[in-house]
């Protein structure tokens, strides 16, 4: 990867992942009535951006956000697409890839999917410029190879409960 490929992003993209990032941390408290708890990372540099626990339990989720807009050219073409920088991705059993389809309109997650690292691992591989590809249909009929970890609207906070109440984490 170029040092200066973060020069190629639009100037609010930080903003609007940051923004998505505290969409989903503040998402899953309210949906969770408060039982999750979100802490977020000052530097994501080891690729979590928020690590997520149940309140009076021990277990930990880290999880990396990738967020893109309902107004982005690729999301209106009924696809997601995020790039994953091989650099900073370890797939471990206390990692999850959380891919949100944020609507700009309302200012909420329209579309997710939680994918546990090393599944995002063994079903990707880095390509030429160093990133893993995670590319699925928005459409929640799609049968795609991500189509199991999609989140339906609104059952977030449930899906993070259950991944951090799984033996896995």
């Amino acid at each position: 990867m170029a040092p200066d490929d973060y020069l190629q992003k639009s100037p609010d993209s930080g903003r609007m992942g940051k923004a998505a990032e505290l969409l989903v941390a503040a998402t899953c408290i309210l949906q969770s009535r408060a039982k999750l708890n979100v802490s977020t990372s000052i530097i994501d540099d080891e690729g979590v951006d928020l690590v997520f626990h149940l309140r009076e339990h021990t277990a930990t989720l880290a999880v990396q956000v990738k967020a893109r807009m309902s107004d982005g050219l690729v999301v209106e073409r009924g696809r997601f697409q995020a790039h994953v920088r091989n650099s900073s991705f370890y797939p471990r059993g206390d990692l999850d890839m959380l891919f949100v389809f944020v609507d700009v309109a309302d200012g909420s997650i329209r579309q997710s999917w939680l994918v546990p690292s090393p599944a995002f691992a063994a079903n990707t591989t880095a390509n030429a410029r160093g990133r893993r590809v995670f590319s699925a249909a928005t459409s929640s009929s799609s049968g795609d190879k991500w189509s199991e970890f999609r989140v339906a609207e609104g059952m977030l906070a449930s899906t993070v409960v259950k991944r951090l109440q799984s033996s896995d984490v």
